[in-house]
């Protein structure tokens, strides 16, 4: 009795495969509509049967070789160094064309010898599988043509891209209903492609490796360093014997590397078997060991911006430009695909010399370890086009859970705004005080003007439209007393803060806002972004207490190096699909934000009192006696700041805790001990190392030209404040 269900089963699933044989045949001979006709009435014999019938609909399944996931590349701006890849498989599809006979006859004598005879299913192998596994009790053997692993494959590829785990499932289990289901699907693909098409296909999607490696073009240059349209015959038998195990026959463990020679001669014995190669080629190719033919090459074994190095935050800028730009695609999660999957070639802003030297620059300030826990943070970005060229944070960059309890990695860019991957930003201190002189200057003043000055402020002095503000503010200088009178050149050339408090005080609080927005300005933290919001639109707003990424600060001290061009910063200039179309990429918008005069004028300030003179940034002085602009800053005792520029590049460097404030007082960083911190005490000697360094390497070269005052601006008279 117990044995009894079990001969009913046996007996079922040999009758299952009889009709589906019997279907095949008639799918061979007369095509699927002629099936179609007879199938109901062998299904009815049997319920299993009919509980394994598929759908004959293939809609929705892609089956262009062109829309495989293939890995897309950032590139630096030289268009040619490899920042990061990022890819759900690593593959780069390649045309039959480009795919040498060897190769194709190899996988076809390995995978398929009937391929160019048969119409989607083989009909032999089928009933040679049958027989060996059901009447011979041998191994289990599929019989599958290419087409149908061709449609295997873009079947979970399809399901793996939906982020469907059923139609995962059934793409690839054991069963007779998706053999049925992929031999259908094959015999309509013959329909409608060429055997060429098919190969194609077969010979880009297929696995040829461990780690994600997908496509014979990958697999060509990670085992050869050639292209696919240069394999040999040894090389092509190679890589076609991989398939049948990825994992064990990858020849680039050496542990694998017997079992793949062995392979490969199989290859070589059945290509030979079948006319596809001489035996002068056949015996040479054996006797060659595969370790000899190998010329292997790095593999991104972890694919986006946790391999990218140095470059790693940069590449995080660019990665959440992409996503957060419906450039690339209406959603979020259709960027997400198209980064991942769409065979992009990203053109980045990223000058490879500017970002080496940021970032070597900001780990010999205050060494990685250091015990001080500060972070030093440089951003640096191109005056007049809006390119960024390069960030320096002395922490290594690390998206895994380890830098959860490793206080020297992030993957968080403090460089940049928090929308884009950044943090809250710095309070920027003084290095706002070029902002304030533009303001005053579009007022219509005089920078030598001459102001009445306080240490008291009564907040209603800055009402301005609809902001009324009411109560006294108490300012001082970092020597507790103020100057009255004072000029705005002289309060720029000192950093006094209450000179700055009686410019904001006769202009109004929103003169000053609109400059910075004008000059590029907005806060970093998200939602807060606009300079009216309430984290930055109050009176001590103008000596810097906003939350300021450094790239924002950077960008409008671009603005006053530009001749007053201001421009939205951008991390890419050109993207391209996988078929070579190029993308929409978001613009820098340039456009005149202020006159070249004010520009000029206020760079005059910078250089002649703040740098040359007795200024506070003198110590910012770049070597060749190179013209310089900078401003230094401090915020309380917690952070310390430099930016400034000349006319081909302007940076602006943060020193601090950039999680949460830490008094600097007498602390030792980087075995340097001081009871008061200042800016010019380590901020503003890393901004002129940066900038010497970067200068240096990429050849800029001197042009003192720049900071040409308009008189206008520098007349003398008096203005009661």
């Amino acid at each position: 009795m117990v044995s009894m269900p079990k001969k009913k089963s046996s007996l079922t699933l040999k009758r299952v495969l009889a009709l589906l044989l019997a279907y095949v045949m008639l799918c061979f001979a007369g095509g699927v509509v002629t099936s179609l006709l007879l199938l109901p009435a062998a299904v009815a014999v049997n319920n299993t049967v009919k509980a394994t019938l598929p759908s004959l609909s293939v809609e929705g399944i892609d089956f262009d070789v062109t829309s495989l996931p293939q890995k897309s590349t950032i590139y630096a701006s030289d268009g040619k160094t490899v920042i990061a890849s990022f890819y759900a498989q690593n593959r780069e599809v390649v045309p039959i064309k480009n795919i040498s006979s060897y190769m194709q006859k190899a996988v076809v004598a390995r995978e398929d010898k009937r391929f160019f005879e048969h119409n989607g299913v083989d009909v032999q192998g089928v009933l040679r599988a049958f027989v060996q596994t059901y009447v011979k009790k041998g191994d289990t053997q599929g019989g599958s043509t290419l087409t149908q692993q061709y449609v295997k494959n873009v079947l979970l590829v399809q399901a793996q891209e939906d982020n469907d785990p059923i139609a995962e499932y059934n793409a690839s289990e054991d069963t007779v209903a998706r053999k049925i289901r992929e031999m259908l699907i094959a015999v309509q693909m013959e329909r409608k492609y060429t055997k060429a098409e098919i190969l194609q296909g077969y010979l880009n999607i297929a696995q040829f490796g461990r780690n994600s490696l997908y496509g014979v073009e990958t697999a060509a240059k990670r085992y050869f360093n050639v292209s696919a349209k240069d394999l040999n015959v040894v090389q092509s038998a190679t890589i076609a014997a991989i398939t049948k195990n990825p994992t064990q026959y990858d020849p680039s463990v050496k542990s694998n590397q017997a079992a793949a020679e062995k392979q490969r001669n199989i290859v070589l014995d059945l290509m030979y078997q079948q006319g596809y190669i001489t035996k002068k080629q056949h015996d040479e190719a054996k006797a060659t060991p595969l370790v000899k033919t190998l010329n292997i090459q790095s593999v991104e074994v972890n694919s986006g911006c946790q391999s990218a190095g140095d470059s790693a935050y940069f590449c995080d800028y660019v990665t959440n430009k992409i996503l957060n730009s419906t450039e690339f695609g209406k959603t979020r999660a259709e960027r997400v695909r198209l980064l991942n999957q769409g065979g992009l070639k990203i053109y980045s802003t990223m000058d490879v010399n500017a970002n080496s030297a940021a970032m070597k620059t900001a780990r010999e300030t205050i060494p990685v370890n250091d015990s001080s826990g500060f972070e030093v943070v440089i951003a640096a970005i191109q005056p007049g086009t809006g390119k960024v060229l390069g960030f320096g944070i002395n922490r290594t960059y690390d998206a895994t859970d380890a830098a959860r309890t490793d206080s020297t990695k992030t993957a968080i860019n403090y460089a940049v705004d928090e929308d884009d991957g950044g943090g809250q930003g710095f309070p920027v201190g003084s290095t706002w005080k070029p902002i304030n002189m533009v303001a005053w200057m579009l007022a219509g003043h005089s920078i030598n003007e001459s102001l009445t000055t306080s240490t008291v402020y009564n907040l209603s002095k800055f009402n301005c439209g609809t902001h009324k503000f009411s109560g006294y503010w108490s300012v001082h200088n970092v020597n507790g007393y103020t100057v009255s009178p004072e000029s705005p050149f002289l309060a720029l050339v000192r950093s006094h803060n209450t000179t700055q408090a009686s410019m904001a005080s006769t202009i109004g609080l929103c003169a000053i806002a609109n400059t910075a927005k004008t000059l590029g300005y907005h806060n970093s933290p998200s939602g807060e972004e606009d300079i009216y919001s309430d984290i930055s639109f109050n009176a001590p707003m103008v000596i810097g207490a906003v939350q300021a990424s450094p790239l924002s600060m950077a960008n409008v001290y671009a603005t006053i190096a530009a001749n007053g061009v201001e421009c939205t910063p951008i991390a890419m200039t050109k993207v391209l699909d996988s078929s070579g179309n190029q993308l929409k990429v978001p613009s820098a918008n340039c456009h005149q934000a202020i006159s070249s005069e004010v520009a000029q004028t206020t760079a005059y300030a910078m250089n002649q009192g703040v740098v040359r003179s007795d200024g506070v940034a003198k110590s910012t002085q770049l070597d060749n006696n190179r013209k310089t602009f900078a401003k230094t800053g401090t915020n309380e005792e917690n952070y310390m700041l430099t930016g400034g520029f000349v006319p081909q590049v302007a940076s602006f460097v943060a020193v601090g805790n950039a999680e949460y404030q830490v008094d600097f007082t007498g602390k030792t960083i980087n075995g340097v001990t001081h009871s008061t911190w200042y800016g010019e005490y380590i901020a503003a000697p890393a901004w002129k190392k940066f900038m010497d360094t970067y200068l240096k390497a990429a050849n800029i070269s001197v042009d003192n030209n720049y900071g040409t005052p308009a008189s206008k601006f520098l007349t003398t008279s008096s203005s009661t404040s």
